[in-house]
């Protein structure tokens, strides 16, 4: 075993402005690595295929337990977190990319502020200041509860707008992740204040018509968040909604 090695070829980019290029590494095999774990032993020593110095190879990580989002890259042509990517489950060479969805940094690390500023857009959060005691808040169903649960998983990690065809450059479509945390905070006891303003959001540019319901981003969920349910949920009350804003309140 100590004879195998692990061939990864790595796509690299040396800045935001730069052209992107190949490099190959090769390092020991050892049994349960990760791919995070491949990328700290060329970090350790910085030398490709071709036994030459290079510069070490830059990716985002941080808890390494699926839980941060932070570490999303395309592995063999599948977006996915790298720290639950295991080297024996993988075809060799494993090919690793960034994301093509949002523009890259450097190397396999991409900005991300396009999913966080869709966010933002939709007010996905509970507007309570903080800046006194009001006391417990009102009780969700238990029923409600535990499907929010569900969309509450959600860790901002891009791979659903990756695999989403509908999301690119020319695109303003704010993707399956900021629509799910709408359909979330709107169930919310508190965060229902603010549902007609979230749902007229969607309902605007780059909003819930721009879905193509691909289905892409349900089965690529690293946590398996029903993506598509809350889709069609948002659908019927964008639904509801236009015939308040037509005929009034009923």
């Amino acid at each position: 075993m100590s004879e195998k090695t692990i061939r990864l070829i790595v796509t690299r980019q040396d800045g935001p402005d730069s052209g992107s290029y190949e490099e190959e590494f090769a390092i020991p095999y050892r049994q349960n690595l990760n791919v995070i774990s491949c990328l700290m032993e060329i970090r350790r020593n910085p030398v490709n295929v071709k036994g030459e110095k290079t510069t070490p190879v830059t990716w985002d990580m941080n808890c390494l337990e699926e839980v941060c989002g932070a570490c999303s890259m395309v592995i063999n042509g599948k977006p996915r977190q790298s720290c639950t990517a295991l080297i024996d489950q993988l075809e060799q060479p494993i090919r690793l990319e960034p994301m093509k969805t949002f523009p890259v940094v450097r190397d396999l690390v991409v900005d991300r502020s396009r999913m966080f500023d869709s966010l933002k857009k939709v007010k996905a959060w509970i507007p309570i200041d903080g800046t006194y005691d009001l006391g417990p808040g009102p009780r969700m169903p238990e029923k409600r509860r535990q499907w929010a649960y569900e969309l509450s998983k959600c860790m901002t990690c891009g791979v659903c707008l990756e695999s989403c065809p509908n999301v690119n450059s020319k695109s303003e479509f704010i993707g399956p992740a900021a629509l799910s945390q709408v359909r979330l905070f709107n169930a919310h006891p508190t965060g229902e204040m603010n549902k007609e303003e979230r749902l007229a959001t969607i309902m605007g540019d780059g909003g819930l018509a721009e879905c193509g319901n691909s289905q892409n981003c349900v089965q690529s969920c690293p946590k398996g968040i029903p993506l598509t349910t809350s889709i069609a949920a948002l659908n019927r009350d964008t639904t509801v909604q236009a015939f308040k804003n037509f005929f009034g309140s009923i």
